[in-house]
């Protein structure tokens, strides 16, 4: 049986993914930030670890346990969040505190795995977002880190050619996940709106997308599982693909980065 550890399995794809690769014959090691959401895939038969990716001593642990468990065959690179928000209204903390998590974090998992999978063979697999291929208003802290993860993926990517270690990268476009939900408390941390030049924007579009119930799902929007079938695709295939995209709009996104103009990329963010 192989195993694969996955990071944020509280919710959304990391929970979906767990429970689909587990039925797929995969032993799976959970991780979730919240000792409750550790309780709960506890109770489900998981094998859990907590981690927090800002923290370098609960990624330092969770690497140490988790090899403790046995061999580890593939790392799934979930965990994130999301700080929405005017670009300029952005202080430095609020990017610190994002990039530590989705990228520094991530990567510093990955690397204290490394070793194990140059000596085994193993895959990462992380999760970035068409918010990796084209930049959309009000959501520019997670679109650096996404981009910046795309390019880290690239290199590894390269770098490892040599190993027996492959990295992949998955971009989904609009799930059904609590991201936006979970991104508030964020949000209310780092953002002042009130103060910004952009407060009736916030009023019109933003403040209303993040506490008013949708009225309907967003264009093209997918559940997780499909987001968990590209991951299987990319755990299972005897030669993995760099990329899989999830949904129309990161199919669209990637052809644009290889034959689109910067201008007609920008047009299409503005009507995204």
């Amino acid at each position: 049986m192989k195993t694969v550890l996955i990071t944020g399995c509280s919710s959304g794809i990391g929970l979906d993914a767990a429970r689909h690769m587990r039925g797929r014959g995969w032993r799976v090691i959970a991780t979730c930030r919240k000792p409750e959401d550790i309780a709960a895939r506890r109770a489900e038969g998981f094998d859990t670890l907590p981690l927090e990716l800002g923290c370098e001593d609960s990624v330092a642990r969770c690497a140490e346990a988790a090899l403790a468990l046995g061999r580890i065959d593939a790392l799934v690179n979930n965990a994130a969040f999301a700080i929405p928000g005017a670009a300029e209204d952005l202080p430095r903390g609020a990017l610190r505190a994002i990039f530590e998590a989705n990228l520094f974090g991530t990567h510093d998992l990955t690397r204290r795995l490394l070793p194990h999978f140059r000596a085994h063979g193993g895959r990462v697999v992380n999760i970035s977002s068409v918010l990796g291929l084209v930049g959309i208003p009000w959501r520019g802290a997670y679109v650096a880190t996404k981009f910046a993860l795309e390019g880290l993926t690239d290199v590894l990517r390269v770098e490892m050619a040599d190993t027996g270690v492959k990295f992949i990268l998955i971009e989904p476009g609009p799930i059904g996940t609590k991201i936006r939900q979970n991104s508030i408390p964020h949000f209310e941390a780092w953002i002042d709106w009130q103060s910004s030049p952009r407060a009736e924007q916030y009023r019109r579009t933003l403040l209303k997308r993040l506490y008013e119930p949708a009225a309907k799902k967003d264009r093209f929007e997918l559940p997780p599982a499909a987001v968990s079938a590209r991951i299987a695709q990319a755990l299972e295939s005897p030669r993995p693909r760099p990329r899989y995209y999830v949904t129309t709009p990161t199919h669209v996104s990637g052809i644009g980065r290889r034959l689109l103009s910067t201008r007609a990329l920008d047009w299409f963010a503005r009507r995204s």
